[in-house]
């Protein structure tokens, strides 16, 4: 059974002190963020600190941040709408052509210099988070959510 963990101040400033290594972001939202076993991060209200959470069985609890992964924290889609507009490095502007391959979860070809995770943004809308290496962008929208077709 997996286990839903808050994390104490010490776990949140170390998940925080990620975020401003790799997106520049600085703020201290303010949420609870909990861990499961598989270390997906989940946000929620500070309400969630007055139930005993011992005594339920839940797999997770609020909003999919994103993953702590070796390198970093994979992003959700929300995740980088929550902090992206307040960040200011590793994010990738994409045209309107390569939004449309992203939207269809598509790996493609990229002109940048950054590497490693990255925020997605078109336009004004952060749109997601993937990881530049080698001129590849890697998609990690999951299949339920990626598009078939895109309308213009």
């Amino acid at each position: 059974m997996q286990q839903l963990k808050i994390l104490n101040s010490k776990e949140t400033k170390r998940i925080l002190k990620h975020l401003e290594m790799q997106f520049g972001f600085c703020e201290k939202p303010h949420l609870v963020f909990m861990i499961n076993s598989k270390d997906k991060i989940y946000v929620i209200n500070r309400d969630v600190e007055k139930i005993d959470l011992s005594v339920l069985r839940i797999d997770c609890l609020g909003l999919y941040f994103g993953t702590v992964c070796i390198d970093g924290v994979r992003l959700s889609i929300e995740g980088s709408q929550i902090i992206g507009p307040k960040s200011n490095k590793n994010i990738l502007k994409l045209s309107k052509q390569d939004f449309e391959k992203w939207l269809k979860g598509e790996d493609f070809e990229i002109d940048t210099k950054l590497s490693g995770f990255v925020l997605i943004k078109h336009e004004k809308d952060f749109i997601g988070c993937g990881k530049a290496k080698n001129g590849l962008l890697m998609n990690f929208v999951p299949k339920s959510r990626r598009l078939k077709v895109v309308n213009n």
